[in-house]
């Protein structure tokens, strides 16, 4: 596909509308005016990328209303990024005041136009409980044990860390009570972590007393770094 072949559908959609449509205008894709509004300025590719993104956002120095219109096949194949990507799309083009159009075409069918965003300013709303819990996990988490960017092994987050002080317990101890874990290790969630087990380090091997399992045995090794630092320190929650 060409995106002159892009071109016609666009144009009878806004003629449609009432606008006066020509194209290649100043390097601009598509020009559309109506009356004494602000003119539509659309660019035009086969698929969505940075390069469209870039070229509709150096058109909003001309005008307000700036559309970026992309094709995408009927048949969607999970590598297309728009099959796996929509939402995040639509939310960086209205993030960056950038209207979006959709051109699905087929040989056998009518081509669908569909307009996901409109161009205009934004401004995000906060999230005050996604902060709060942003702050409450930055705060409990003993010192800084990851890496920014990708890490080699999970993060290490505060609720792990209170799991690695169970497993660092029971290695001490072979099995023990959850009153003796929560005691020792001052982990007041001792009871819902052993319970929960959500990395598979634990076996109940009595009611209310745990052992570690295989995997927490490979945790004792994989994460003995972490370990060493949390000896001595109190989980946050004490």
């Amino acid at each position: 596909m060409r995106e002159t072949e892009l071109y016609p559908p666009v144009k009878a959609y806004l003629e449609n509308q009432g606008y006066e449509v020509k194209s290649e205008i100043k390097g601009c894709d598509v020009i559309a005016v109506r009356g004494n509004e602000t003119p539509i300025i659309v660019e035009l590719k086969t698929g969505f990328n940075l390069t469209l993104l870039l070229q509709g956002i150096d058109r909003q120095t001309l005008s307000d209303d700036v559309y970026i219109a992309f094709a995408i096949p009927h048949r969607l194949k999970r590598t297309n990024p728009w099959f796996r990507q929509q939402k995040d799309i639509i939310k960086l083009c209205r993030r960056l005041g950038l209207g979006l159009i959709t051109v699905r075409m087929s040989e056998n069918q009518p081509t669908d136009i569909q307009v996901h965003v409109d161009p205009g300013p934004y401004q995000p709303r906060k999230n005050k409980r996604r902060q709060g819990l942003l702050l409450q996990e930055f705060e409990r988490r003993v010192g800084d044990p990851n890496e920014g960017g990708t890490n080699k092994r999970p993060i290490i987050t505060a609720y792990r860390q209170d799991a690695l002080r169970c497993i660092s317990f029971l290695h001490q101890h072979q099995k023990a009570k959850v009153a003796d874990i929560r005691k020792n290790t001052l982990v007041e969630k001792a009871s819902a972590i052993l319970q929960r087990d959500v990395y598979g380090w634990f076996i109940r091997v009595e009611r209310g007393i745990y052992e570690l399992s295989p995997k927490g045995q490979e945790a004792i090794k994989e994460y003995d770094d972490i370990i060493q630092g949390l000896n001595g320190q109190k989980s946050p929650d004490e």
